[in-house]
This record gives structure tokens, C-alpha cells and sequence, in this order.
């Protein structure tokens, strides 16, 4: 289960980068260091640790 979730995760992650990537190439410009370094610990918050709900944007206990 955890190498699962794991496996889950660095996907998410790659998922961000290449986000970042087609947004830099949109714009022409831009730097994607800080984009590629932070991918990781976004996917971890966004993904696996922060309580949210997009369908319940007025959920009391969300982070």
C-alpha cells in the first residue's frame, strides 16, 4: 500500500512539472527551477496530507 501510494505521488509530481512546463513554454518565458524543486512537496501536501474538497469549498475543517 505505501509503495503504492508512493508510486501514486512521484506521478502526481511529474504531472506538476509538466504543467510547469507547458505553461513556461506558453508564456516564452520564465524559469522553471523553483517550479521543478517544489513539484515534490506539493504533490505530498496537495495529494496526500492537506484536507480538501473541491466540491465542499465551504467545508469548516478544510486546510
Amino acid at each position: 500500500m505505501l509503495e503504492s501510494k508512493s508510486r501514486q505521488l512521484k506521478l502526481q509530481a511529474a504531472i506538476i512539472r509538466k504543467v510547469a512546463l507547458v505553461g513556461r513554454q506558453n508564456a516564452d518565458s520564465g524559469h522553471l527551477g523553483g517550479s521543478y524543486s517544489i513539484a515534490d512537496i506539493l504533490a505530498v501536501l496537495y495529494f496526500d496530507k492537506m484536507r480538501i474538497d473541491p466540491a465542499r469549498p465551504d467545508w469548516v475543517d478544510r486546510d
